[in-house]
């Protein structure tokens, strides 16, 4: 049995003997729809906890024995982080308010010159319906219900929600959690907790010692001001009590999404296939159609409904507030033709409209543009029908549930006329495809997406064999001028769906994942490097060490590692010749402090240009290092990692120019009596020409020789053409020795 196989069963095991899982829901209503508090929305889980230690140890409570309230509360602090249910909010009018900062004794307690201590305060509240409850759903074992019992009765006590004029009223309740869960997604805009937010936004949470850390606050605040210790001049001293404990959770947000099959209204239950090249037109019959529905239901919501699918209005709205309707050309053959079965619709966590009434305004109804009546006699010959549809299998083809690092385009992108005109000689295409290139980059700044260290390749034609060129896609909005089809290489895997352009919410810059791709280079960020960039060689072998072993758990007992990872034969031996087809460590003082704080694992194939990588080998590679945060160095101490991206960076550049970074340790000593600088020079040619380099001017800009007639050295490298990195030459090129970096 292979080790991952009893992996495998210990986790069965495992299943098979944890507890059913019940949820502890906490329903909040806030009277007048109104929520004050700063900072969070919804309120944040710990701010939800810390009204409900108030009301269950405040006012008349505070005689009551509290054995079994702080059994309880230091149970729920040790759960894990609740999903929230919020309902739509929009933005109040912010009101201005000048009142006494409670330094009266400044003026000597004269209540009559109050007005010389008035400060400004600003209060812009959220507004939602009054009608609908926060809802906040903890996970536990259905062993210890005691305490979550006497959690519901205590939420009963809570009184306010915010700030103090936020008046609320709670009820806990106990459920299945399956049951509960899938009530909560019906109901929309659900938060679920999706890991510790290191740097980024999130909510507060409880944590272990909350309820303690809360107690001690209460209790020092009551003794802010003290006098001064005896000796020492009279004087009022002001403490500031401590913080309350909690941890930051980043909580995500999805959309909730519909998928509508497009069929014909003959009973028949077949696709009614619409043609990819009217992407525009099919959007914008979506569009209008819903509009109309859901004005028609609530007339007194027209303008704002307008305005979140429209985007018309005195300002258009935010993208997170907007519903996108997303039209799917089928592409999951080759052979497919691409038309239009399906239709995509997603509504944002902030869009004040209700899922379920926009999936009501589709539902069942026909998009009369497409539908073919007889002239004649009137009589309706072929209709195109919305059908909600359960299979979302389509949506793994648009990058919906994965992620990638390559999208290309299946319906072209929308970018801003060029000033260039159509290009006639080679100078003006140039300038016109760099053109281009910007205006992609600021269409993915638009759209959200990250923009810095992309790879972009622009072209008329489509990518796929079925598909349709940039032209064909012309509408009377957007001629054929402005449409190209784009294929987009971020730094780092991204999730779908990706639409960009100003097209985007008509149905045009809809992008594919390319499902091939697979990083050749990891980065990891050092945290408070204090080692010199002379100590990188013993870096990266603590580096490969850890490469190796984590590497080694995806293998079957009894197998070696390949010689990508290790630089070994099948026989024990190391790789011989000028084969360099493994691993590359390298090292890197980004910030020029003089200390290593980039450490980079690198593909052979980009560092030795005769060399091949395959991709079993990298997806091994991607695999192995997921989630390496820490790395014991031994005398070195420990290594705190966090991955980086390699964008912009000065060792994947593009150059022709090239300096030393570390020194350079030739292959081969010098012979004889030779000049140690030839020797240098003639060994760099010669390790070039091994990589596959162009033959460069070697420039030595410094030598030193060492015992037994070991040479080190730095040089300066120009090329004839500009050449991209990584450069990696010479004897300890695997270990972060002979880096060059370009020139300044």
């Amino acid at each position: 049995m292979s080790q991952r196989q009893r992996r495998k069963r210990r986790a069965s095991n495992h299943q098979n003997t944890t507890m059913p899982m019940r949820a502890l829901l906490f329903e909040v209503r806030l009277f007048g729809g109104r929520y004050h508090g700063v900072g969070d929305w919804p309120p944040s889980p710990f701010r939800l906890f810390q009204a409900l230690v108030s009301g269950a140890y405040g006012d008349r409570w505070v005689a009551e024995p509290r054995e079994g309230k702080d059994a309880a509360f230091h149970w729920l602090e040790r759960l894990d982080p609740p999903s929230v249910l919020a309902p739509p909010c929009v933005e109040g009018r912010a009101v201005r308010m000048f009142v006494p900062n409670n330094d009266l004794d400044a003026k000597g307690g004269d209540p009559r010159r109050v007005a010389e201590v008035r400060a400004e305060k600003q209060t812009k509240p959220l507004i939602f319906s009054a009608e609908i409850p926060f809802v906040y759903a903890w996970a536990f074992e259905e062993a210890e219900s005691a305490h979550a019992r006497l959690l519901c009765e205590l939420s009963e006590r809570l009184h306010t929600l915010g700030r103090g004029i936020d008046a609320a009223f709670a009820r806990g309740r106990l459920a299945d959690w399956d049951v509960s869960v899938e009530q909560l997604r019906n109901a929309g805009r659900l938060s679920i907790p999706a890991g510790v937010a290191e740097g980024k936004p999130g909510l507060r949470c409880p944590a272990p010692g909350s309820l303690d850390s809360l107690m001690d606050r209460f209790d020092k605040r009551t003794r802010q001001l003290d006098t001064a210790p005896a000796g020492l001049p009279a004087s009022t001293l002001f403490r500031q009590p401590p913080r309350a404990r909690c941890t930051i959770i980043r909580y995500g947000r999805p959309p909730e999404r519909f998928v509508f099959d497009i069929r014909r209204g003959d009973g028949s239950n077949a696709f009614r296939a619409l043609p990819q090249t009217g992407t525009v037109a099919v959007t914008t019959a979506v569009r209008d159609l819903t509009i109309g529905r859901l004005t028609n239901a609530l007339p007194s919501r027209g303008t704002e409904i307008e305005h979140v699918i429209a985007g018309r209005g005195a300002s258009p709205p935010t993208p997170t507030r907007r519903v996108r309707i997303i039209p799917l050309p089928s592409i999951g053959f080759a052979q497919t033709n691409g038309s239009i079965r399906r239709i995509l619709v997603e509504v944002p966590w902030e869009c004040p409209l209700s899922p379920q009434d926009v999936a009501w305004a589709l539902s069942g109804q026909s998009l009369s543009p497409f539908s073919v009546v007889d002239r004649a006699s009137g009589e309706l010959l072929l209709d195109a029908v919305l059908v909600p549809s359960d299979d979302d299998a389509i949506l793994r083809d648009f990058g919906i549930g994965t992620s990638a690092r390559t999208w290309r385009s299946v319906t072209p992108v929308a970018l801003p006329p060029q000033p260039c005109g159509r290009p006639r000689t080679g100078n003006v295409r140039a300038a016109f495809e760099g053109q281009l290139t910007l205006a992609v980059v600021e269409a993915l700044r638009h759209a959200g997406l990250p923009c810095r260290g992309v790879h972009v390749r622009v072209q008329r034609e489509p990518f796929r064999s079925k598909g349709a060129t940039a032209e064909a896609f012309a509408s009377g909005r957007f001629s054929p001028g402005v449409l190209f089809h784009v294929e987009v290489g971020f730094p780092k895997a991204i999730a779908g769906p990706v639409v960009i352009g100003d097209g985007r919410w008509l149905g045009l810059g809809i992008m594919a994942p390319v499902g091939d791709s697979v990083p050749a280079v990891h980065v990891f960020r050092i945290s408070g490097s204090t080692w010199p960039l002379s100590e990188s060689p013993s870096i990266t072998r603590t580096l490969r060490r850890a490469v190796l072993s984590r590497a080694g758990v995806f293998m079957d007992f009894g197998r070696r590692l390949p010689p990508f990872f290790s630089g070994h034969e099948a026989t024990g031996s190391p790789v011989r010749g000028d084969y360099h087809g493994h691993l590359f460590y390298l090292a890197d003082d980004s910030d020029g402090d003089g200390m290593v704080d980039r450490l980079f694992v690198v593909a052979p194939h980009l560092a030795d240009r005769t060399a091949n990588a395959a991709k079993a080998d990298l997806r091994h590679l991607d695999r192995a290092l997921e989630g390496l945060h820490l790395v014991r160095a031994g005398r070195l101490g420990v290594l705190q990692l966090a991955s980086d991206s390699p964008e912009d960076d000065r060792l994947f550049g593009c150059c022709r120019v090239w300096e030393s970074l570390t020194a350079y340790r030739p292959t081969r000593h010098p012979h004889g009596r030779a000049d140690i600088g030839d020797a240098l020079i003639g060994d760099i040619r010669l390790e070039c020409l091994r990589r596959g380099l162009p033959r460069p001017a070697v420039s030595i800009l410094q030598v030193t020789k060492g015992v037994r007639g070991s040479l080190r050295g730095r040089a300066r490298l120009s090329f004839a053409t500009a050449v991209k990195g990584p450069l990696a030459l010479g004897r300890g090129s695997h270990f972060g020795e002979g880096v060059f970096i370009p020139a300044r």
